[in-house]
């Protein structure tokens, strides 16, 4: 949990990031931004940065051949150690970003780093180094009173409610690489690992968040890809499982494998194509997998929305199913030559 009531800012640059792609440059600002006391200004900024980090997802600085080799990591932990280079580094640190921003889906836009006191998180109170940009503007309508009469305008700014790209360094855990939130709220394909993966140099945080998000994909695409039609599992039995498989995570506090194997795999012969599935994903993803851990409740909710509990029927009906599988059966009518479910139920609301 994080909590950014009692946090200030010490520090605070904005640069200009061109687009690489189209051979624009960058634009340094001469010296850090000065907020004079100004609590209004302070307060949008601390909402502009802090509203979009909302769970307990964490990551960490990581290279192949060891943290220090990280470029990030020895830029962010020089800051920490010595505060009055925040202005030097906070170019260096730009100028990276750039470097990475290779993809010509890349835009341009304003480069904010800042330097906060007093974050809380998991009751540790930390200072963090926030680093964000914002490519897109909007256009906002302005009210003017002139001679007594009102005027509009126009005027393109920065939606305070939606940021671009964020990550939130805090001072803990040097050793494992940092604790890490990060954020890209505009890069979905190829051009979305730059600033993860290029720019950053993330790995996730081997935690209950991480464990639990791990085993609820891998049993999401045990059903996509060996619980299904092609080996002549109806969908209702799919859907059944994925809702036993949730069910399993929002009650339990704590997982263990055997007891979820019994609750909700059941079948012994399932149980085996499971474990096969198990050993798959592992490999495959190179996603750990632990017997027991205690389930975050945050990623049980974050993948929960990725588990559909619903039958499409040609593109006539949608039938969401919670439960009671063995309420419905499936049939084929002959005469009119096509499938069908019947329901069975005790009371229409």
């Amino acid at each position: 949990m994080i909590d950014f009531t009692q946090t200030t800012i010490q520090h605070i640059v904005v640069h200009h990031i061109g687009c690489r792609a189209e051979a624009e440059e960058l634009r340094f600002s001469k010296g850090e931004l000065q907020l004079h006391d100004d609590e209004m200004v302070i307060d949008v900024l601390k909402q502009y940065f802090f509203k979009p980090f909302k769970t307990e997802a964490y990551f960490n600085f990581h290279h192949d051949d060891g943290v220090e080799q990280n470029l990030m990591f020895g830029l962010v932990d020089t800051i920490f150690n010595n505060p009055a280079s925040f202005y030097d580094n906070s170019i260096a640190i730009a100028n990276h970003l750039y470097e990475q921003s290779n993809h010509p889906k890349i835009k341009g836009g304003e480069f904010y780093m800042v330097l906060f006191n007093n974050c809380v998180v998991d009751g540790e109170i930390v200072d963090a180094l926030g680093i964000f940009k914002s490519e897109n503007k909007d256009t906002f309508l302005k009210v003017m009173l002139r001679d007594n009469n009102f005027e509009l305008g126009a005027q393109e700014g920065i939606n305070i409610k939606r940021l671009d790209k964020g990550c939130l360094v805090f001072n803990t855990e040097k050793s494992m690489g940092y604790k890490i939130c990060s954020v890209d709220n505009i890069n979905k394909g190829n051009e979305a690992h730059f600033w993860k993966d290029d720019f950053l140099g993330l790995k996730p945080r081997e935690d209950n968040y991480y464990f639990t998000n791990n085993y609820l994909q891998m049993c999401k695409g045990f059903v996509d890809e060996v619980f299904n039609e092609e080996n002549e599992v109806e969908r209702p039995d799919q859907v059944d499982l994925l809702n036993r498989s949730m069910d399993y995570f929002s009650k339990h506090a704590a997982f263990d494998e055997k007891e979820f194997e019994k609750e909700v795999i059941r079948q012994p012969e399932v149980v085996d194509a499971f474990q096969d599935y198990k050993t798959f994903f592992e490999s495959e993803k190179s996603m750990p997998l632990q017997d027991s851990f205690d389930i975050s409740k945050d990623a049980v909710k974050s993948e929960k929305k990725h588990f559909k509990s619903v039958l499409k029927l040609d593109k006539n009906f949608h039938v969401y199913v919670h439960g009671k599988r063995q309420y419905m059966e499936k049939g084929f009518d002959s005469q009119r030559g096509l499938k069908f479910y019947k329901l069975y139920f005790e009371y229409e609301e």
